[in-house]
């Protein structure tokens, strides 16, 4: 475990990481370092944890990572990280993934559908959660900082149940792609901060473990779906800043979220805005009376000749 966090490195990261074959964590977030990541990192076949945060590397996205068997968490967080994010060259890659942070950088364009259908860690519930696990190993135990319903959290160990993924605050474009509902069992699900179009996917009822989902600062368009309300761990909620339209689901953990959630939707109303949705006028086409119905308007439109005689007599009697 080489843990080289919040010292005052700068530089580049030397390519003889390769030769450490047995190296289980590497972090050297918080420093200074520049240019490039050592593609002799795909040697590490042990690696469990990269944490490269808070640092000025510029490269693409590390694709060539994806065969390391052990790899859980990859932190890119606040960098120069830049491009498109490409297809998985695999059709299982990064298969014990658990954490991916790449927020704050500037990866840019859509995001390929097949990249949520190539993590078979994060599609399948198979986590024992009668006892608490947590990564490590005989050594000592891994540590990670994240963003987690709105709020950043040192974790001192991180449980193996948690999944976290973090797109948040880069370039990224076009519609979430459907098959994000792959992903079963995502705790935290961070999107916001980029130029996201279209609709919110209907897949994402499929996250049945998801406790924070953050759409804010996007362009997000069309209604909030009313399958979210399935959601039922849901604490954190977050469309602030889109296009979105149409009445607020109701129901569930929807009754929890304040008006927080949803303010810069000029077009949302209903609980818990103030702004109430208008209920549509039904008008009803015009049809011909019917003889029964034109006799009963007469009746009551003439009063008939029948009530009339009455009214003179009860005046005559008077």
């Amino acid at each position: 475990m080489l843990n080289l966090q919040s010292n005052n490195f700068s530089g580049t990261i030397p390519q003889t990481f390769g030769y450490v074959s047995w190296l289980r964590e590497l972090d050297i977030s918080n420093n200074g370092l520049h240019g490039v990541l050592p593609r002799s990192l795909a040697n590490c076949t042990n690696l469990e944890i990269l944490n490269l945060g808070h640092n000025f590397i510029e490269d693409a996205f590390p694709f060539w990572l994806e065969n390391l068997p052990q790899l859980k968490v990859i932190v890119l967080r606040d960098n120069k990280f830049h491009g498109p994010i490409e297809q998985p060259r695999k059709r299982l890659a990064f298969t014990n993934l658990h954490i991916i942070d790449m927020s704050h950088n500037e990866f840019a364009g859509t995001l390929p559908s097949k990249l949520f259908e190539s993590i078979p860690s994060m599609m399948m519930d198979d986590e024992d959660k009668s006892s608490l696990k947590y990564m490590g190993n005989g050594y000592g135990y891994y540590s990670v900082t994240i963003m987690n319903k709105g709020l950043e959290m040192v974790l001192v160990r991180i449980i193996t149940i948690l999944k976290v993924v973090d797109f948040s605050h880069n370039k990224f474009d076009g519609n979430i792609p459907m098959s994000i509902g792959r992903l079963k069992t995502p705790y935290v699900l961070n999107f916001s901060g980029n130029g996201f179009t279209g609709s919110i996917p209907l897949s994402l009822e499929n996250l049945t473990e998801l406790e924070s989902l953050d759409l804010s600062q996007n362009k997000l368009s069309g209604e909030i779906p009313q399958q979210l309300t399935s959601l039922t761990f849901l604490e954190v909620f977050d469309v602030l800043q889109n296009n979105l339209t149409g009445i607020i689901p109701r129901g569930q953990q929807f009754e929890t979220f304040s008006n927080t959630s949803y303010g810069g939707n000029a077009d949302l109303c209903g609980f818990p805005l103030s702004k109430e949705c208008k209920t549509p006028k039904v008008t009803e086409s015009p049809s011909l009376p019917s003889s029964s119905s034109h006799n009963y308007k007469c009746r009551l439109d003439g009063f008939g000749w029948e009530t009339v005689l009455m009214g003179y007599g009860c005046g005559a009697v008077f």
